[in-house]
């Protein structure tokens, strides 16, 4: 476990997959494909499975303490690592998904302030809704009211709640900023469910874990250049 330390901030990046698409009931199939009028739609509506915690899972969950630098990535693997894999203060662990929710809600648990990019609108419901079909209760309020800074979604805060129309990827407020994408490293979040389909567990851990650097940069990008301070 991601052990707290005096600071009690933690960013947070999950990875998803969609469920194999013939694996689904009839009924399902139906209303997926309810408005897919051509083979290009059809594709769309089985490639985005992994959207959405009811047709998919969580195949990574990656957490960083932005201050001390240590951090952990809980990742779905058949195999368990013999013992912890650690680089560059970062711990790998292998488990199911149901262990990797486990672990997460066991750790979450002692920060007071949650940093994600878009997690209000994609990482947080998913964790709690993957959660709840696997019946993990939760220790922590992940969704609270918008303006609550306890969690800090930076897309959110970057388009100043919406007030700017377009909002931009990750990679975008990177590369505006000056900061290192981890989307020019080889591997995009399009990839995901090919690498594990191609049982690639750790490459997609690792993927994982550039997301969290890239948003603990432009949150501490934010936190100087645009959130205003009055005591500043």
């Amino acid at each position: 476990m991601l052990k707290p330390s005096m600071s009690k901030k933690l960013v947070i990046d999950i990875e998803t997959v969609g469920k194999d698409f013939d694996s689904l009931d009839e009924i399902s199939k139906e209303y997926l494909l309810k408005y897919a009028e051509s083979e290009e739609d059809i594709k769309a509506a089985k490639e985005g499975l992994g959207f959405s915690p009811l047709t998919g899972e969580i195949v990574a969950i990656g957490m960083l303490n932005p201050d001390t630098g240590n951090g952990a990535v809980y990742f779905q693997s058949p195999e368990v690592l013999h013992g912890p894999l650690k680089e560059d203060g970062i711990e790998y662990i292998a488990d199911t998904e149901a262990g990797i929710l486990r672990r997460f809600w066991e750790t979450v648990k002692y920060y007071d302030q949650i940093i994600t990019f878009n997690g209000r609108g994609f990482d947080a419901p998913f964790i709690m809704l993957r959660s709840a079909v696997h019946r993990v209760q939760p220790t922590k309020e992940l969704m609270p009211n918008r303006y609550n800074l306890s969690h800090v979604d930076l897309l959110d805060q970057l388009t100043f709640y919406g007030s700017v129309r377009r909002k931009f990827s990750l990679h975008m407020w990177c590369k505006a900023f000056g900061i290192k994408s981890p989307k020019e490293e080889g591997v995009t979040g399009y990839q995901v469910n090919d690498l594990f389909k191609q049982q690639q567990y750790l490459t997609i851990a690792k993927y994982c874990v550039g997301d969290l650097y890239a948003t603990k940069e432009l949150f501490e990008y934010w936190n100087e250049f645009v959130r205003f301070s009055p005591n500043s």
